[in-house]
């Protein structure tokens, strides 16, 4: 007998299932597609997402809220137009002299540059000055754990998702609705961080209102991207993405996949909702931080026999905030340099700067730090502590890069910019 035919599923099962899905009396597919229909078809909602991301559109919302931001956008584009950051060849170049000329980088398994987190739009200028200065790289991609509607009120929401329309950056934004909004009343916010891995969740309605808001953001700034904690907010986006509306997720790490199994489980589910071009709405994969090259060279292989190769990033720390979310010290980047090299589709993910950076700090990275109000992080003079913290994160990222290209490998950055 062979023992492995017996994992094969009966097609009586999807007929189960699909009956499920399918109950015109199913109380939870019926509250689903309400949410859904508050904000139109699945024509509508795309086409207002695409008005929402105009380039037009997003200048209209910056103006009306933060007019001084204008000319940071403005001065931006500027820069990009004239060429005026590093080229991938001119950095090269810097890293490898002449051999560089005669190196065959691995474009086909080429990195991309993450840095989380981008709070405030601010940064962005700063940022780009550095790296015009210093012939250094923007990296390609960008998370926020920002209040959303504090972003939203001040301005930075449509300001930042222009901006980075601008250089070529993908860009993720974390919702409100992620467990520290009180939908868990026995949990008391960011101080218990280590409930959220598995616990903190979105119970109950919470999940409804996960997809309300994403629906909001996605049909009123061009938010495409979000983080993703919990199971069943993932089904949710699964599900939106089979109506034929054009959102996108990535798993948060404090999901906590964590082994080569728990990522089976999500492909499975991915390729059940996918459409018939064979894409699906999960675009990121954060790993747990607890994870192995091992666990993704083995995921690696399911992926890609899910056709899944080029459309499932895997998002993985390479360094993390000094405090409150791992032991340190906590540097992955030579294991990023080992496995870059024959696993494709890699984000490096920088969430901190190097650990011997950090602990010289007044004010180290702290990952209880995105979940302060503005006003507050003003008020107690930390302002600049946290454009320090960030701009070292982009300094982390950039010896990433470096390594990478010492070992022949390539990386993506800002696409608009490092041509």
């Amino acid at each position: 007998m062979d023992i492995h035919s017996l994992l094969e599923i009966d097609p009586n099962r999807l007929e189960a299932v699909n009956a499920v899905l399918l109950d015109p009396n199913s109380h939870v597919m019926k509250d689903f597609l309400a949410v859904v229909a508050k904000y139109g078809t699945p024509e509508e909602i795309n086409r207002k997402h695409r008005q929402a991301r105009s380039m037009e559109n997003l200048f209209k919302e910056v103006e009306a809220k933060a007019p001084d931001y204008v000319k940071d956008l403005n001065w931006l584009i500027e820069q990009r137009d004239r060429g005026a950051f590093v080229s991938v060849a001119e950095y090269r170049q810097k890293v490898l002299g002449e051999a560089a000329k005669m190196t065959q980088f691995k474009d086909e398994y080429a990195v991309t540059l993450e840095v989380s987190a981008l709070q405030y739009f601010p940064w962005i200028r700063v940022m780009a000055e550095q790296a015009i200065a210093n012939r250094t790289l923007v990296p390609g991609r960008f998370i926020a754990v920002r209040k959303m509607k504090e972003s939203e009120a001040d301005g930075d929401l449509p300001a930042i998702v222009a901006a980075l329309d601008i250089i070529g950056a993908s860009f993720v934004e974390t919702l409100d609705t992620k467990g520290t909004d009180g939908s868990n009343p026995h949990l008391g916010g960011p101080a218990t961080i280590t409930g959220y891995f598995g616990g903190i969740g979105q119970p109950n309605e919470h999940a409804l209102m996960w997809l309300d808001e994403f629906l909001y953001y996605y049909t009123h700034y061009g938010v495409q991207h979000v983080l993703n904690f919990n199971a069943g907010t993932i089904l949710l986006g699964f599900m939106l993405y089979k109506l034929g509306v054009d959102i996108q997720f990535k798993i948060s790490v404090f999901f906590g996949s964590d082994n080569p199994y728990h990522a089976l489980w999500i492909m499975t589910m991915a390729k059940l909702f996918s459409r018939d071009d064979g894409t699906s709405p999960l675009i990121g994969f954060n790993w747990s931080n607890s994870i192995n090259n091992r666990t993704m060279e083995l995921t690696a292989e399911f992926r890609k026999a899910l056709g899944f190769e080029r459309v499932v990033r895997f998002e993985h720390h390479i360094t993390e905030t000094w405090k409150s979310i791992v032991v340190q010290p906590y540097n992955r980047r030579a294991e990023l340099v080992e496995i870059a090299d024959h696993v494709a589709n890699i984000a490096a993910k920088h969430e901190g700067g190097d650990p011997e950076v950090e602990q010289t700090f007044a004010h180290p990275s702290d990952i209880l730090d995105y979940f302060r109000e503005k006003k507050e992080v003003i008020e107690s003079g930390d302002w600049d502590h946290l454009q320090c913290n960030f701009l070292e994160k982009v300094a982390a990222c950039n010896r990433s890069a470096w390594d990478l290209t010492k070992a022949g490998l390539s990386f993506v950055a800002a696409r608009n910019l490092h041509r």
